[in-house]
Protein backbone atom coordinates (compact mmCIF):
# COMPACT_ATOMS: atom_id res chain seq x y z
CA UNK A 1 0.00 0.00 0.00
CA UNK A 2 2.58 2.50 1.01
CA UNK A 3 4.34 1.82 -2.46
CA UNK A 4 1.23 3.10 -4.36
CA UNK A 5 0.78 5.79 -2.11
CA UNK A 6 4.53 6.76 -3.03
CA UNK A 7 4.11 6.65 -6.53
CA UNK A 8 0.89 8.57 -6.13
CA UNK A 9 2.23 10.82 -4.70
CA UNK A 10 5.31 10.84 -7.30
CA UNK A 11 2.55 11.13 -10.19
CA UNK A 12 0.52 14.25 -8.91
CA UNK A 13 4.23 16.02 -7.90
CA UNK A 14 4.52 15.65 -11.28
CA UNK A 15 0.99 17.31 -12.22
CA UNK A 16 2.00 20.01 -10.25
CA UNK A 17 4.74 21.27 -12.38
CA UNK A 18 2.31 22.53 -14.70
CA UNK A 19 0.77 24.99 -11.80
CA UNK A 20 3.75 25.36 -9.51
CA UNK A 21 4.65 28.89 -10.92
CA UNK A 22 1.08 30.24 -10.57
CA UNK A 23 0.41 28.43 -7.23
CA UNK A 24 3.72 29.99 -5.67
CA UNK A 25 2.59 33.44 -6.67
CA UNK A 26 -0.62 32.73 -5.11
CA UNK A 27 0.82 31.69 -2.07
CA UNK A 28 3.33 34.22 -1.53
CA UNK A 29 0.57 37.02 -1.88
CA UNK A 30 -2.32 35.49 0.54
CA UNK A 31 0.31 33.88 3.62
CA UNK A 32 0.24 36.16 6.03
CA UNK A 33 3.00 37.30 8.51
CA UNK A 34 1.23 35.54 11.76
CA UNK A 35 0.76 33.03 9.64
CA UNK A 36 4.17 33.03 7.73
CA UNK A 37 5.80 32.75 11.20
CA UNK A 38 3.71 30.22 12.52
CA UNK A 39 4.54 28.31 9.69
CA UNK A 40 8.67 29.02 10.56
CA UNK A 41 8.41 28.17 13.85
CA UNK A 42 7.09 24.60 12.65
CA UNK A 43 8.87 23.78 9.39
CA UNK A 44 12.31 22.72 10.65
CA UNK A 45 10.39 20.12 12.80
CA UNK A 46 10.57 18.27 9.23
CA UNK A 47 14.89 18.60 8.94
CA UNK A 48 16.84 15.47 8.51
CA UNK A 49 19.50 16.17 11.13
CA UNK A 50 17.60 16.28 13.87
CA UNK A 51 16.15 13.49 13.26
CA UNK A 52 19.37 11.85 12.21
CA UNK A 53 20.60 12.96 15.69
CA UNK A 54 17.89 11.63 17.63
CA UNK A 55 17.97 8.73 16.01
CA UNK A 56 21.86 7.90 16.69
CA UNK A 57 20.78 8.99 20.20
CA UNK A 58 18.28 6.36 20.62
CA UNK A 59 20.65 3.80 19.31
CA UNK A 60 23.50 4.48 21.03
CA UNK A 61 21.41 4.49 24.70
CA UNK A 62 19.38 1.05 23.45
CA UNK A 63 23.36 -0.38 22.58
CA UNK A 64 24.75 0.50 25.89
CA UNK A 65 21.47 -0.58 27.40
CA UNK A 66 21.27 -4.22 25.90
CA UNK A 67 24.91 -4.37 26.41
CA UNK A 68 25.55 -3.46 29.79
CA UNK A 69 22.39 -3.89 31.67
CA UNK A 70 20.94 -7.17 29.39
CA UNK A 71 17.85 -7.53 26.84
CA UNK A 72 14.70 -5.35 27.09
CA UNK A 73 12.37 -6.31 24.29
CA UNK A 74 11.00 -2.64 24.16
CA UNK A 75 14.80 -1.58 23.85
CA UNK A 76 15.45 -4.06 21.53
CA UNK A 77 12.51 -2.23 19.28
CA UNK A 78 13.90 1.30 19.86
CA UNK A 79 17.35 0.06 18.50
CA UNK A 80 15.74 -1.34 15.55
CA UNK A 81 13.51 1.49 14.73
CA UNK A 82 16.29 4.13 15.10
CA UNK A 83 18.30 1.96 12.42
CA UNK A 84 15.17 1.41 10.25
CA UNK A 85 15.29 5.42 10.17
CA UNK A 86 18.74 5.47 9.16
CA UNK A 87 18.25 3.08 6.34
CA UNK A 88 15.62 4.64 5.00
CA UNK A 89 16.49 8.13 5.19
CA UNK A 90 20.40 6.77 3.54
CA UNK A 91 18.56 5.24 0.78
CA UNK A 92 15.57 8.10 0.14
CA UNK A 93 18.32 10.42 0.13
CA UNK A 94 20.52 8.65 -2.16
CA UNK A 95 17.75 9.14 -4.63
CA UNK A 96 16.31 12.42 -4.16
CA UNK A 97 20.15 13.82 -4.28
CA UNK A 98 20.54 12.21 -7.35
CA UNK A 99 17.45 13.79 -8.57
CA UNK A 100 18.29 17.21 -7.77
CA UNK A 101 22.02 17.41 -9.17
CA UNK A 102 20.55 16.17 -12.38
CA UNK A 103 17.32 18.06 -12.97
CA UNK A 104 18.91 21.41 -11.44
CA UNK A 105 15.57 23.02 -10.21
CA UNK A 106 15.57 26.87 -9.31
CA UNK A 107 14.51 27.58 -5.93
CA UNK A 108 10.83 29.69 -5.93
CA UNK A 109 12.92 32.49 -4.47
CA UNK A 110 14.61 32.69 -7.96
CA UNK A 111 11.28 32.79 -9.18
CA UNK A 112 9.33 35.40 -6.79
CA UNK A 113 12.76 38.30 -7.12
CA UNK A 114 14.26 37.71 -10.70
CA UNK A 115 11.74 36.02 -12.37
CA UNK A 116 13.86 32.93 -13.13
CA UNK A 117 12.76 29.58 -13.11
CA UNK A 118 13.36 26.37 -14.51
CA UNK A 119 15.32 23.41 -14.35
CA UNK A 120 18.98 23.09 -15.67
CA UNK A 121 19.28 19.23 -16.83
CA UNK A 122 22.75 18.01 -15.87
CA UNK A 123 23.88 21.13 -14.29
CA UNK A 124 25.20 19.45 -11.16
CA UNK A 125 25.01 22.73 -9.12
CA UNK A 126 24.31 22.13 -5.81
CA UNK A 127 22.17 25.94 -5.56
CA UNK A 128 19.84 24.64 -7.92
CA UNK A 129 18.76 21.85 -5.16
CA UNK A 130 14.91 22.47 -4.94
CA UNK A 131 13.11 19.49 -6.51
CA UNK A 132 12.64 17.27 -4.25
CA UNK A 133 11.94 18.20 -1.08
CA UNK A 134 14.32 16.78 1.34
CA UNK A 135 12.50 17.87 4.30
CA UNK A 136 9.45 16.11 3.34
CA UNK A 137 11.26 13.05 2.23
CA UNK A 138 12.41 12.80 6.10
CA UNK A 139 9.26 13.31 7.42
CA UNK A 140 7.38 10.43 5.36
CA UNK A 141 10.23 8.23 6.86
CA UNK A 142 9.30 9.53 10.38
CA UNK A 143 5.62 8.64 9.72
CA UNK A 144 6.17 5.37 8.53
CA UNK A 145 9.01 4.14 11.30
CA UNK A 146 6.48 5.94 13.86
CA UNK A 147 3.16 3.86 12.30
CA UNK A 148 5.66 0.63 12.55
CA UNK A 149 6.06 1.22 16.43
CA UNK A 150 1.94 2.79 16.85
CA UNK A 151 0.06 1.74 13.95
CA UNK A 152 -2.98 2.41 15.73
CA UNK A 153 -2.14 6.22 15.00
CA UNK A 154 -0.91 5.69 11.92
CA UNK A 155 -3.70 8.27 11.07
CA UNK A 156 -1.78 11.11 12.47
CA UNK A 157 1.44 10.57 12.32
CA UNK A 158 0.44 11.03 8.13
CA UNK A 159 -1.34 13.72 8.66
CA UNK A 160 1.26 15.54 10.60
CA UNK A 161 3.93 14.70 8.14
CA UNK A 162 1.75 15.94 5.15
CA UNK A 163 1.73 18.82 6.70
CA UNK A 164 4.90 19.68 7.91
CA UNK A 165 5.93 18.86 4.25
CA UNK A 166 3.44 21.37 2.96
CA UNK A 167 4.87 23.64 4.98
CA UNK A 168 7.50 23.99 3.00
CA UNK A 169 5.21 24.77 -0.12
CA UNK A 170 3.23 27.67 2.01
CA UNK A 171 6.89 29.27 3.28
CA UNK A 172 7.77 29.43 -0.99
CA UNK A 173 10.58 27.10 0.24
CA UNK A 174 9.38 25.14 -2.19
CA UNK A 175 7.28 24.56 -5.31
CA UNK A 176 4.27 22.07 -4.72
CA UNK A 177 5.69 19.28 -7.13
CA UNK A 178 8.89 19.40 -4.69
CA UNK A 179 7.04 18.24 -1.75
CA UNK A 180 5.07 15.93 -3.30
CA UNK A 181 7.59 14.07 -5.17
CA UNK A 182 9.82 13.98 -1.84
CA UNK A 183 7.26 12.97 0.25
CA UNK A 184 6.89 10.30 -2.53
CA UNK A 185 9.83 8.92 -2.51
CA UNK A 186 9.98 9.03 1.63
CA UNK A 187 7.24 6.56 1.88
CA UNK A 188 8.88 4.81 -1.20
CA UNK A 189 12.15 4.13 0.45
CA UNK A 190 11.01 3.87 3.77
CA UNK A 191 8.91 1.01 2.78
CA UNK A 192 11.28 -0.55 1.06
CA UNK A 193 13.75 0.38 4.09
CA UNK A 194 11.41 -1.87 6.61
CA UNK A 195 10.76 -4.23 4.37
CA UNK A 196 13.97 -5.58 2.81
CA UNK A 197 16.25 -5.36 6.46
CA UNK A 198 13.62 -4.90 9.17
CA UNK A 199 10.85 -6.91 8.28
CA UNK A 200 10.03 -7.49 11.52
CA UNK A 201 8.59 -4.06 11.73
CA UNK A 202 6.75 -3.75 8.61
CA UNK A 203 2.92 -4.20 8.99
CA UNK A 204 1.20 -6.25 7.18
CA UNK A 205 -0.57 -3.85 4.94
CA UNK A 206 2.98 -1.76 3.99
Amino acid sequence: MLFWAGFLLIVLGVACVAVDRRAVHLIYDHVGARFHNFLSATTHLAKAAHWLIAACLVYGASWAWLRWIGENAGVRLASQAALAFVASLALGSAVLHGVKLILGRRRPRDELEMNQYGFILFGFNLDWNSFPSGHALTIMCVAVIATALWPQLSVLWFAVAFWLGLTRALLTAHFLSDVFVGAGIGLISAREALVLFFPQLALPWF
